[in-house]
């Protein structure tokens, strides 16, 4: 019997660094980047999006430094870790979050895959393998994208495998907020706790974070010398942009700075405060109260609420509170605060008989 013969399918050369596999139709690359000769298929047998695929193809390979081909995983994220610049607190939980990346990578070789063989669906299985909510899946989905958009900064790899996937929505929290009233007999509550030594010094930092419309990191890091008693302005450091700006001494503000003062006689360089916070002074004063659990964070937004109320334009306020986006972030967040502000003002567009 004769042996059978068969043909070998042959590639056909149809264009520059396009080729055309004859017996499926399907188009190649055949392209030179770095002194690297790289076949791909374009997965494509029309000949008009073949051409369209290579462009592409070789833009991609423009952005990649094929030296630095070999990064893994877990290198590249303790690496963009490193180069992070925010507060220690904040800092430890993407420790944790690169930590996870090492345990829980979804492919057999873990994070010590490199880089570049990082496909969008690994991203997706690593974030559904955990069963966290909103926020902490949108804290893991931001961390490991700004590790992929430095290693494209850095031409490890020329698109970001975690560009597409998108955060998940957050549930508008209940913001509890005390009224001014409220504020002022939780002060005076925990000033009138006589057996309690650090009453006074809890008592001056509630009420100077509720009369200054700061948090509890701002006070924390106020020094005497950041307080112009001339000028009638406050320097306060944002511990989360590490940035500083200026904030007036209001008028409801300055008899308690200045009665402080006046209490220890202080040098430009000590601290406002000596206690870090009155997590325990406030939530005691709400229980002996009756109210409900106010946190440091209840006094700022008492405090925006009160401004808006009181007539403060929305610019302004968030300039008091050290924002630069126009107050954009006041008009999500205190939007209720403005509509009943409006109706108020509404009321008063009438034609006097």
């Amino acid at each position: 019997m004769g042996k059978s013969k068969t043909k070998k399918a042959k590639f056909e050369r149809v264009g520059e660094c396009l080729y055309r596999y004859q017996s499926n139709g399907n188009y190649y690359a055949k392209v030179r980047h770095e002194g690297k000769l790289i076949w791909k298929s374009l997965k494509t047998d029309d000949r008009s999006q073949a051409k369209r695929k290579l462009a592409d193809l070789r833009t991609k390979l423009s952005r990649i430094d094929s030296s630095a081909g070999k990064t893994t995983l877990e290198n590249l994220c303790r690496e963009y870790l490193s180069t992070l610049s925010q507060s220690p607190k904040t800092l430890e939980g993407k420790e944790a979050i690169v930590d996870r990346i090492v345990s829980d990578w979804p492919i057999p070789e873990r994070a010590e895959c490199q880089v570049k063989n990082v496909r969008p669906a690994d991203v997706a299985k690593w974030l559904a393998s955990y069963s966290f909510g909103p926020a902490s899946y949108n804290a893991y989905l931001w961390f490991i994208r700004g590790a992929f958009d430095f290693a494209v900064l850095n031409r490890l790899i020329a698109e970001n495998p975690a560009r597409d996937i998108k955060a998940k929505k957050r549930d508008n929290p209940i913001r509890l907020t005390p009224t001014f009233e409220q504020f002022q007999k939780i002060v005076a509550d925990i000033r009138g706790q006589k057996r309690n030594a650090r009453s006074i010094q809890s008592g001056d930092l509630v009420e100077f974070m509720g009369l200054a419309g700061i948090g509890n990191a701002e006070a924390k890091n106020l020094t005497w010398g950041d307080i112009d008693f001339k000028e009638g302005k406050i320097t306060f450091f944002r511990q989360k942009t590490r940035e500083g700006f200026r904030a007036p001494l209001f008028p409801q503000l300055r008899g308690l700075v200045t009665t402080m003062r006046k209490r220890c006689r202080p040098k430009p360089g000590d601290k406002v405060f000596k206690t870090k916070d009155a997590k325990k002074a406030l939530a005691a004063a709400c229980e002996r109260l009756e109210y409900p659990h106010f946190d440091h964070r209840s006094l700022r937004r008492m405090f925006v609420t009160r401004a808006l109320q009181q007539g403060v334009d929305v610019k302004t306020v968030s300039l008091w509170q050290g924002h630069k986006d126009g107050g954009r972030l006041i008009l999500s967040t205190y939007s209720h605060v403005l509509s009943e502000h409006s109706d108020r003002m509404a009321k008063l567009m009438k034609i006097d008989p």
